[in-house]
């Protein structure tokens, strides 16, 4: 009994410090203590909102958004509110990449971290992003809680819990939103998913990762929406491989649901039945303490030249999405990998490159793909002119969209 409490807590603590990186686990941690002593000392327990309690209070829908007259400026400025990166944050690499955009069309931005709670110094937030992410001349501080920030032409929110701040800044800027994923799906259906779903009724401008969300916001919440396109970067990943191949790879997140990580063990092990002579690599966590029903490597987290080389080695990878879409196939086919996706709206609006393959979303039908990749007697062929089909797909096309459409908006009252 003892054991598998631990077990439990264990795996809750992993899921924190992948999920929300080293300062949120801290902060969680922070929060547990603070829960415990409260019980052995009679207190009662606080209410969790993820979001800064009062921000949640202050945030009255029924208020008309701030109204934006539309400025025609050469050059704007931006505030960015985000959670603080960790090392290897994909969605951090997304934003950092947007903000340069801007700053390269002649804009400043500033960069905001917020997260309720203990904070740590911005020094040590820089020594975790490492050299991981794009360098940028934007200023980076923390947002104090009860503080607003400076005065800006446009405000973006970067996940739900910033959006609450940025609805009541007292600031005039143009609201937007740089949305990845549908976070409500995070949690089951009750607050949490409630609060952050409340947070498409703000009259902000959405821009999301893909037209799945574009679609979806618009359609569902009523929001103004554009998006801006997945791609790979081919100063990163390219196909150097051209000889056979006799292994694969798994996106193995544990902790993140939309990941499907149980789904892909299940469809991985009737793989391995049927092919045991090929290699199987989990990366994108350290599954060290699941018992996997087969044999595979443990890579956990890689930096950029180590998944350009795992691509090259790997003739097929399954990367299960049930939310948006990863950028993950855009990359693997960038590298003659070819992608075994479960398919779906959210996958197919953000890409629908014929070397991506879709598969149905159960074990079998999911092996049954990975084993017709694996088995074709073209599979060179179709690796080369799998990295031939994403050439075309670039970054610098969907920042410049980008930056189009945040310039129209800016421009417009």
């Amino acid at each position: 009994m003892v054991l598998k409490k631990i077990y439990r807590k264990s795996r809750v603590a992993g899921k924190v410090l992948r999920e929300q990186g080293f300062l949120g686990f801290i902060i969680v941690c922070l929060q547990f203590i603070q829960k415990h002593t409260s019980r052995k000392s009679g207190h009662r327990h606080g209410i969790y909102t993820k979001a800064l309690y009062e921000d949640v209070l202050q945030a009255d829908l029924s208020k008309p958004p701030k109204a934006w007259p539309g400025k025609n400026k050469k050059q704007y400025t931006f505030n960015w509110l985000m959670p603080p990166p960790g090392k290897g944050s994909g969605g951090h690499m997304t934003l950092f990449r947007f903000i340069k955009y801007l700053e390269d069309a002649g804009h400043r931005n500033r960069i905001y971290l917020f997260l309720p709670g203990p904070k740590s110094s911005i020094e040590a937030v820089r020594a975790i992003m490492g050299d991981s992410f794009p360098v940028l001349r934007a200023s980076m501080e923390w947002l104090d809680d009860g503080e607003d920030m400076q005065g800006a032409d446009g405000i973006f929110a970067t996940s739900w819990e910033t959006a609450y701040p940025v609805y009541n800044s007292t600031s005039t800027g143009k609201r937007f939103y740089f949305v990845q994923d549908f976070e409500p799906y995070f949690y089951p259906i009750g607050s949490l998913y409630t609060l952050a779903e409340n947070t498409y009724r703000f009259g902000f401008f959405g821009v999301t990762a893909g037209g799945w969300l574009a679609k979806k916001l618009r359609n569902d919440y009523g929001m103004e929406t554009d998006f801006f396109d997945f791609a790979s970067d081919k100063v990163i990943y390219s196909l150097s491989n051209r000889l056979p191949r006799k292994e694969i790879l798994f996106y193995a997140r544990p902790y993140t649901e939309r990941r499907g990580f149980e789904m892909g063990i299940l469809a991985l092990d009737i793989f391995h039945r049927k092919h045991p002579d090929y290699t199987i690599n989990f990366l994108g966590y350290d599954v060290s303490d699941y018992d996997i029903p087969f044999p595979y490597k443990n890579l956990g987290i890689l930096e950029h030249d180590e998944l350009n080389r795992l691509y090259n080695r790997c003739s097929a990878g399954l990367v299960l999405s049930l939310t948006n879409m990863s950028l993950l196939p855009l990359e693997l086919l960038t590298c003659g990998c070819i992608p075994v996706v479960n398919d779906g709206e959210n996958n197919r609006l953000v890409s629908d490159n014929k070397f991506i393959e879709y598969s149905e979303n159960y074990p079998a039908a999911l092996a049954q793909s990975l084993s017709m990749i694996v088995s074709s007697k073209t599979a060179v062929n179709h690796a080369e002119n799998a990295a031939a089909s994403v050439v075309a797909n670039s970054w610098e096309d969907s920042g410049k969209k980008f930056v189009n459409v945040v310039e129209k908006q800016m421009k417009k009252n």
